[in-house]
């Protein structure tokens, strides 16, 4: 498969950039921890369904210090609804007590520093400085990573080495609305079964083989 070139790339993310000109993550949230919390949570789960449970979680678990004095069996019973709640419910309440432990209860906003956190890897590090901070990380998640083989943007086996080569890639003026630019494209328009090409902002852009 032939990707596209550097002046190909260029067209794609100045259309994508026009088409979502401010993208926003459709998770809810009003501080950083509420963020975090509820990027840990949307792993294998939807931004629908995270947002369904967070108001009642974000209620009792406002702080770091909270998750803490809850513990594992205090926090669970609101997230239960969730994919593999108990390892996240593991990770939340972990991670506030190494926050307490370490940072004065606050987040770090080093991306080296946030992937040695429990339960923060590469993509949750990135799509919280991208989300929080406007920071030009590329956090990879599921549509994210269909797109980019499906659009030709780069080749890549795992959410990881897609990442990898699209933060070598993408023009740097461009990265910090491309990761959510191309969810909101995902989500809606070139869908995993059904492409809504018709609808689709980027059309002439556009150099997947299923193209209609």
């Amino acid at each position: 498969m032939a990707l596209l070139n550097k002046a190909e790339l260029e067209q794609f993310c100045a259309a994508l950039q026009a088409a979502y000109p401010d993208p926003k993550c459709e998770l809810v949230w009003e501080n950083p921890w509420q963020l975090m919390m509820a990027i840990i949570l949307s792993a294998q789960s939807t931004d629908k369904n995270v947002n369904r449970i967070t108001p009642e979680l974000f209620k009792a678990v406002p702080t770091p210090q909270k998750a803490v004095e809850l513990g594992e069996d205090g926090v669970r019973p609101f997230v239960k609804s969730i994919n593999y709640f108990n390892n996240k419910t593991r990770s939340i309440v972990a991670l506030a007590q190494k926050l307490l432990d370490k940072y004065d209860g606050k987040i770090p906003t080093d991306f080296d520093t946030l992937t040695t956190l429990p339960g923060i890897g590469r993509k949750t590090a990135s799509v919280f400085l991208n989300v929080a901070y406007h920071k030009p990380y590329i956090g990879v998640d599921t549509h994210v990573f269909r797109l980019a083989n499906r659009l030709k943007l780069c080749t890549g086996k795992t959410p990881a080495e897609v990442q990898e080569k699209l933060e070598k890639s993408i023009p740097e003026k461009y990265k910090a609305g491309f990761a959510l630019a191309l969810v909101l494209l995902g989500r809606y328009i070139c869908q995993a079964r059904k492409q809504k090409c018709e609808e689709c902002p980027i059309y002439k852009v556009c150099q997947a083989e299923e193209k209609k």
